[in-house]
């Protein structure tokens, strides 16, 4: 069975950096994406991030240049690079696995706080 632990979280100011770090374990198939989420109190989970199987990524437009998402095949790690932190990028990140590369994310971390202060 997948299972994802996130880690990296934490209180940052505003400009500040962080690196979100997703560790998969158990047995995944060659064609595994990942995204980032977040989720934010009173408002709805967003995606910030994915990366394909084959490297490909896409970006939310609020986060667009200032976060990388990136993965380490030998580390099983995936990461979310963070630059020029802003308030409303508060939230708690989840990293998700997408284990058929479609779009359907079926396995999710337990979530990782974020707290940018003004």
């Amino acid at each position: 069975q997948v299972q994802l632990v996130e880690s990296g979280g934490g209180l940052v100011q505003t400009g500040g950096s962080l690196r979100l770090s997703c560790v998969v374990s158990g047995r995944t198939l060659s064609r595994y994406a990942m995204g980032w989420f977040r989720q934010a109190p009173g408002k709805a989970r967003e995606r910030v991030a994915r990366i394909w199987s084959g490297g490909a990524t896409v970006y939310a437009g609020s986060v667009e240049g200032r976060f990388t998402i990136s993965r380490d095949a030998v580390k099983k790690t995936t990461y979310l690079q963070m630059n020029s932190l802003k308030p409303e990028d508060t939230a708690v990140y989840y990293c998700a696995g997408d284990s058929t590369d479609s779009g359907d994310y079926d396995t999710w971390g337990q979530g990782t706080q974020v707290t940018v202060s003004s």
